[in-house]
């Protein structure tokens, strides 16, 4: 398996793309300053909405709780995902447990993998939410 350093090189430049656009922000791709979103923005970390993209500056992921996304859980979304960086780890069982309190499920993945799972489930016009980590954190 490569590197992180090494799977960010080749990452630079990447572009995804979608064949249908439900609208609002998509990630085309990844860029050495991070998330490609659109055309022309990238951002090292975001929270995304249906019709939104904000740049973000998160915790560390075991402080990560729900005031750190409250941009994202309202209204609220179906699932949101959250993206942990280069690798896959646990979000706070904490913030797991409140989240779906509320009726939101939550899925945690790798920030690469959850960026292109946003473009798909978006592309199925999924009402979503997620909140990626830089790539790499």
């Amino acid at each position: 398996m490569p590197s992180a350093s090494r799977r960010a090189a080749s990452d630079a430049g990447v572009k995804i793309n979608r064949e249908r656009d439900a609208g609002g922000p998509i990630v085309r791709g990844f860029a050495r300053g991070g998330f490609r979103l659109d055309e022309e923005q990238v951002l090292p970390a975001v929270l995304l909405t249906v019709s939104d993209a904000q740049g973000w500056t998160p915790p560390p992921l075991a402080e990560l709780d729900e005031a750190a996304l409250e941009a994202i859980l309202s209204p609220a979304p179906e699932f949101i995902l959250i993206g942990t960086g280069a690798t896959l780890a646990r979000p706070p069982r904490a913030l797991v447990n409140a989240v779906e309190a509320r009726g939101i499920g939550v899925e945690a993945m790798d920030s690469r993998a959850a960026a292109k799972a946003w473009g798909v489930l978006r592309s199925e016009g999924r009402q979503i939410a997620a909140a990626l980590y830089p790539l790499d954190a």
